[in-house]
């Protein structure tokens, strides 16, 4: 795998900081293609966000996408594997990326952050930024789980 822009950084960041910036969206309104904490964000804005806040400039602007996502193949999973270190879902922790697929015949288009082993972040319409369960439906539709760059998690057995 070639490093991208975030891998080459080198200040470390911990779980817990990548955490509390997530948390720090909660309450944030939905609003398609934002990325404005406290203001408007959807999904892949919180992730953007985050990674802001975390590392500061983002290594690449998203195009325009639309609200189905059903064109143009995994782009959502494709952008994970350039930015973030891809890992096996049972070693997934707080702070990782989780990307859903709602539909196995459908591209993965929903994503949000790991809080803790049984809860995450996400942004979905209709609602606020949310940590909601991470429940067994959506344990189901995970697509691929990811850790920003410099990160240091602690290996779960």
């Amino acid at each position: 795998m070639s490093k991208s822009a975030g891998q080459e950084m080198a200040a470390a960041v911990s779980k817990d900081d990548i955490v509390c910036v997530a948390r720090s969206w909660l309450g944030t309104p939905y609003h398609h293609q934002a990325s404005l904490k406290g203001i408007g964000t959807d999904c892949l804005g919180l992730v953007r966000g985050v990674w802001r806040e975390i590392h500061g400039r983002e290594p690449q602007m998203p195009p325009p996408y639309s609200r189905d996502w059903t064109v143009g193949g995994e782009t959502l999973i494709a952008a994970a594997r350039r930015h973030f270190v891809e890992v096996p879902l049972d070693q997934a922790g707080a702070g990782d990326v989780l990307i859903f697929r709602y539909r196995a015949n459908l591209p993965a288009k929903h994503c949000g952050l790991l809080v803790t082993d049984e809860s995450f972040v996400h942004a979905i319409e209709g609602a606020p930024v949310s940590e909601v369960a991470f429940s067994n439906w959506w344990r189901r539709r995970v697509a691929g789980a990811f850790r920003f760059p410099g990160v240091e998690h602690e290996w779960r057995h």
